[in-house]
């Protein structure tokens, strides 16, 4: 497995452990419907919360939240939008960012930005 996937896939692991310790229940890793894919999908109190998670080993290249720019915004949109159709969902929806870095110290700093961004009229869901 290549460094950045193994970065990843450790950072999608810490992403969810510390989600579930909020009282998140995690319902899919790694949704995938044809190009689409989505890290996370979880329930929270009334909400579906479709999560990004973006994880880097520094800060050298800027926060890993800057990562997450309109062209992903409107991929994660459409995605959300094809996970309620596929399952009827009924839920509110909401997009969360979880950004990881992880530190040879062994212990990964999170900081979840629930809400981080809206879908607006000009996204196209399709």
């Amino acid at each position: 497995m290549a460094e950045h996937n193994r970065t990843g896939a450790e950072g999608e692991q810490a992403a969810c452990r510390y989600l579930e310790g909020l009282g998140y229940e995690v319902l899919e890793r790694n949704w995938r419907h044809g190009k689409l894919e989505l890290d996370l999908i979880a329930r929270h109190e009334r909400y579906l919360v479709f999560v990004e998670v973006k994880t880097r080993s520094s800060v050298q290249h800027g926060e890993p939240e800057e990562a997450v720019k309109q062209g992903k915004r409107g991929k994660l949109i459409k995605a959300a939008n094809a996970y309620i159709q596929l399952t009827a969902a009924q839920e509110l929806a909401r997009f969360d960012i979880v950004s990881v870095i992880l530190h040879p110290s062994g212990k990964p700093y999170i900081h979840h930005i629930p809400d981080a961004f809206y879908p607006t009229t000009h996204d196209r869901p399709f």
